[in-house]
Formats: C-alpha cells, sequence, structure tokens
C-alpha cells in the first residue's frame, strides 16, 4: 500500500460532532465521514517538494510552508481522530488547522512563486528526481510538483473562503 498526503476540509464543528461520536461509540469510531469533494489526496508530490525546498540552495520560507502543510499545527486536539476509520497508523496522527491557520496558509500558498521553486530544479531529470528523494521517477516531475501543488493551492483557498478547517494526516 502506498503512503499519501491527505487531506479534508471540515466545519469548525466537525471535529466536535466527531468526538462526541467516538465517546459513543464502542469502538471510539467518530464517525468521519467528510465528503469527497472536500478531501485531497497530494500522493507524495509535496513531500518531494519540500525535501527539495530544504536541499542545497533552498527556498526556506517555501519550506517552512509546506511542512506546516503537510504536518498540520500541534495541539487541535483531535487525537480522536487516530482511529483505523481514519488513520492507518503510520506516522502522526491527524492534525489540525483552525479556520484562521487555514486562511494564513491559504494567503501564503497564493503567494508562493512555484515557478521560481521549480526553475531551480535539476535540468536533468535523473538529477531532479534525486533532488526531490524520488530516485527512478518516471515522467514529466515539475508537472507533476506543479499539478499537486496547484490543487493544493486551490483546496486551501477554497476552505479559506467557506471559513473551514484542515484536517491532515498520511494514510
Amino acid at each position: 500500500m502506498a503512503l499519501t498526503q491527505q487531506f479534508a476540509r471540515v466545519t469548525p464543528r466537525h471535529p466536535e460532532r466527531c468526538r462526541a461520536a467516538a465517546l459513543a461509540s464502542p469502538d471510539a469510531a467518530p464517525g468521519w465521514a467528510p465528503p469527497e469533494s472536500d478531501t485531497l489526496d497530494t500522493d507524495w508530490a509535496l513531500w518531494g517538494l519540500l525535501r527539495f525546498c530544504r536541499g542545497p540552495g533552498a527556498d526556506a520560507a517555501t519550506a517552512r510552508l509546506l511542512d506546516r502543510v503537510t504536518g498540520g499545527d500541534p495541539g487541535g486536539d483531535v487525537g480522536f481522530l487516530d482511529h483505523p476509520d481514519v488513520h492507518d497508523g503510520f506516522g502522526e496522527p491527524p492534525r489540525l488547522l483552525s479556520a484562521a491557520a487555514v486562511s494564513d496558509i491559504s494567503r501564503a500558498l497564493d503567494g508562493t512563486n512555484l515557478d521560481g521553486v521549480l526553475a531551480r530544479l535539476p535540468t536533468a531529470p535523473p538529477a531532479a528526481a534525486a533532488a526531490c528523494g524520488f530516485p527512478g521517477f518516471s515522467g514529466d516531475l515539475p508537472a507533476y510538483l506543479a499539478g499537486h501543488f496547484t490543487a493544493t493551492r486551490a483546496f486551501f483557498r477554497e476552505a479559506a473562503r467557506r471559513g473551514m478547517c484542515v484536517v491532515v494526516w498520511i494514510d
């Protein structure tokens, strides 16, 4: 099974409903079922972009932003989502980004010069793939990274527009 970066847009009240469901359930099931239209799977792309931004000639601001996007914020008290119905147990449990954090992140994603970041990728495809931690990647790496970054930016922009929180996890 491949592990991928997952996101779900939820209303600020949704975590409390899940917490109540978990408390009422004999197996602590949180009743987690965000609509498919409010979920996003970014495969491994954001991790590769993050790795590249941490490397030589790095873009530290983009690295910090992607760290927050993929790792969430500490706190948020959503430990009840560390349940097999939500998370397979690999890596950190799901984390919550508050509506205010989502708004901040959305603005930062909108302000990121992705073309500038991608222009610093090595021109040789194997070297570019290695710089992102994807040895053996076949295909158009800049397009792969850009497609998932653009989808993430649109996802967060819509969450911010709707005043929603975002739950992040690896599954």
